[in-house]
C-alpha cells in the first residue's frame, strides 16, 4: 500500500481517540474543522506534484479556514507538522538569484498568523510590542542580528534575513503571547500542539517497527531543500523521522508533546485514554533514538515534580523508579541493548560524543578571535573546516555556540537573558497564586519544567528545521501566562481567546 495511506490511518486513529478530549478542551466543531484541514493537507502534499501546486492549494484552503477560526494559535500548532519543513526558493528577476525561500510553516506563519498580528495591533487590551521586558530583549536581540548580518552580505541579502526574523521569531512570539488571555485558550492551544505530536509520535512508531519513512516519497516529490529523505541507523535500528524532518527534530517536539500533557491529563477523565496518550508520547520519544531529547525528557521530569506537591517524595519515588528500571534493563536479554544507548552511560556512537567536545575546542578558538559580536564566515575558519563530517557539513550541534559563534557574547546575553526573563516571569507567577491545586498553578508548572526542558536539549542539538520556530512559540506562551496570572492571580477561567478577525 503507498505511504500515504498508512499516514492518514495512523493519524486518523489519533484522532479518534482524541475526539472525547477534545470536547473538554475546545469545542467540538473547531476540533472536527482543525482535523479535516490536517487530512486534506496531507492529501494534497502526497498527491501535489511539485511544491508550487501545493502551496497554492494550503494557501487556499488557508485563507478560508482562516476566517471561521477563533484560536489562531491553536489552529497554527494543530497543522504546524503537516508536511516536515523544508524549502524551495522564489525565482528572482534580473540579477536577483531568488526573492525569498517558501516553506510550509512559512505558509502558517504568512496566512495564520500575519493577519492575526494586524488584528491584534486593532484591539485595545493588546499590549503594544516594547512595553515588556520580555519584548526589550527580544528587540535588541533581532535588531542585533540583522546589525551584524551587513558585515558580509549584500542589502538585499539582509533584507531576506530580516524578512525571515520577523516571520520566524516576531510573529509567532508576539502573536501568542498576545492571543492566550485565559485559561480556556491556553488549553486549546496546548491540546493541538499534542494532538498533533501524537500524530507523530504514532507514525514515527510505524516507521521505526517496519524500517520505511513515510514521508521520503512526499518530499522527493515536492523537491524540498534540507528536509531528510534518507535513512540514518543506530546500532542496526532506524532513526525514525515522522513529519518532524530529523530524528533530533522529532524527540525536540515530543519532550514538548509531553511537558504540555502532563498539565491536560489532569482534565481527562477516562483513565485509559489519559494512559495511551501518555504511552504513545513516551514511545515515540524513545524510538527516535535521539539521546539529548530523552536527557531533555529527564530534565522535564525532575523540574516538573521539583515545582510541584511533595516534590522531595516525588523526586525520590522517580529516582528510585529508574534505578529499578536500569536493573531490570541490564538482566533482560536486549536489556544491554537499550542501555548503550543511553546518554553517557552507554558506548553506541562513542565518536559523536568525541565530535561534541573537539567541537567546544576548536569553537572557543574562533570565539575568542570575535568574542562580543562574533562572525558570519566563522564556518570558514580552518578549526571549523577541520570539524567538516563525511557528509560534507559543518555540524554545530549546540545552538547557544552556534548563537555565540555568529553574534558573539553580545548575541548570546541578549538570547539567554530573554528565555532568562520568560523563566522568572513565569515563575513569579507562579508564586503569586493561592492555590496550588489549581489548574493556572499547574500550567506554570509545566510551562516551566517545560522550557528549562527545551533549554537544555539544544545544548545538544541544532537550531535547525522548525526547532527555532517552536521554542520561540513555547515562550510567547510562557510571556502570555505571565500576563494572564498578572491582571487575574485568584484564576481566570472565562471562555475564548482573543476573538479572530
Amino acid at each position: 500500500m503507498p505511504s500515504y495511506f498508512f499516514v492518514l490511518a495512523l493519524a486518523s486513529t489519533v484522532f479518534f481517540f482524541a475526539y472525547r478530549p477534545a470536547c473538554i478542551f475546545s469545542e467540538a466543531d473547531d476540533f472536527t474543522r482543525r482535523r479535516n484541514l490536517w487530512l486534506i493537507l496531507t492529501l494534497a502534499a502526497f498527491f501535489s506534484p511539485n511544491f508550487w501546486v501545493y502551496a497554492f492549494i494550503a494557501a487556499s484552503l488557508l485563507v478560508y479556514t482562516n476566517r471561521r477560526e477563533s484560536n489562531p494559535v491553536a489552529l497554527f500548532f494543530f497543522i504546524l507538522f503537516v508536511v516536515p519543513d523544508g524549502f524551495v526558493q522564489i525565482p528572482g528577476i534580473g540579477l536577483l538569484e531568488h526573492l525569498f525561500v517558501l516553506s510550509y510553516p512559512k505558509i502558517l506563519e504568512l496566512i495564520i498568523l500575519l493577519p492575526a498580528f494586524f488584528f491584534l495591533r486593532r484591539q485595545g487590551d493588546t499590549p503594544p510590542f516594547g512595553r515588556l521586558w520580555t519584548d526589550k530583549i527580544l528587540f535588541g536581540y533581532l535588531l542585533l542580528n540583522v546589525v551584524l548580518f551587513t558585515r558580509d552580505t549584500s542589502i538585499t541579502n539582509t533584507v531576506r534575513h530580516t524578512f525571515y526574523l520577523f516571520t520566524g521569531v516576531f510573529l509567532p512570539y508576539f502573536v501568542i503571547s498576545r492571543s492566550l488571555k485565559n485559561l480556556p485558550a491556553f488549553r486549546d492551544a496546548l491540546f493541538s500542539f499534542v494532538v498533533t505530536t501524537m500524530v507523530l509520535a504514532i507514525i514515527a512508531l510505524f516507521e521505526f517497527g517496519k524500517f520505511w519513512l513515510l514521508y521520503t516519497d512526499m518530499l522527493n516529490t515536492l523537491e524540498l531543500r534540507e528536509a531528510m529523505t534518507f535513512y540514518i541507523l543506530r546500532d542496526g535500528m532506524l532513526r525514525v523521522v515522522s513529519a518532524a524532518g530529523h530524528p533530533i527534530i522529532l524527540g525536540f517536539i515530543l519532550v514538548i508533546g509531553i511537558g504540555f500533557y502532563l498539565f491536560l491529563q489532569r482534565s481527562i477523565p477516562q483513565k485509559f485514554v489519559r494512559l495511551l496518550g501518555l504511552v504513545l508520547l513516551v514511545a515515540g520519544l524513545i524510538v527516535s533514538l535521539s539521546r539529548g531529547p530523552w536527557t531533555g525528557a529527564a530534565v522535564l521530569l525532575i523540574v516538573f515534580f521539583a515545582a510541584g506537591r511533595n516534590p522531595v517524595r516525588r523526586l525520590m519515588v522517580s529516582g528510585f523508579a529508574a534505578l529499578i528500571t536500569f536493573a531490570l534493563l541490564a538482566v533482560l536479554p536486549k536489556g544491554e541493548k537499550l542501555l548503550n544507548l543511553l546518554p553517557y552511560i552507554g558506548t553506541v556512537d562513542q565518536q559523536n560524543i568525541e565530535y561534541r567536545e573537539r567541537l567546544i575546542t576548536n569553537s572557543m578558538i574562533v570565539i575568542q578571535r570575535n568574542p562580543w559580536f562574533g562572525s558570519t564566515t566563522f564556518l570558514e575558519t580552518p578549526e571549523m573546516e577541520a570539524m567538516r563530517q563525511g557528509e560534507g557539513i559543518i555540524d554545530v550541534v549546540n545552538s547557544y555556540l552556534a548563537i555565540t559563534l555568529g553574534s558573539g557574547f553580545v548575541g548570546l546575553g541578549l538570547f539567554v537573558g530573554f528565555f532568562t526573563l520568560t523563566l522568572l516571569g513565569i515563575y513569579h507567577a507562579m508564586r503569586s497564586i493561592p492555590d496550588k491545586d489549581s489548574d493556572e498553578y499547574l500550567l506554570g508548572q509545566t510551562l516551566l519544567a517545560t522550557l528549562l526542558a527545551i533549554l537544555f536539549t539544544i545544548t545538544t542539538a541544532s537550531s535547525i528545521l522548525n526547532a527555532p520556530l517552536v521554542y520561540w512559540s513555547v515562550a510567547g506562551i510562557g510571556v502570555a501566562y505571565a500576563q494572564m496570572i498578572l491582571k487575574n492571580p485568584g484564576g481566570n477561567d472565562r471562555p475564548s481567546a482573543a476573538p479572530h478577525p
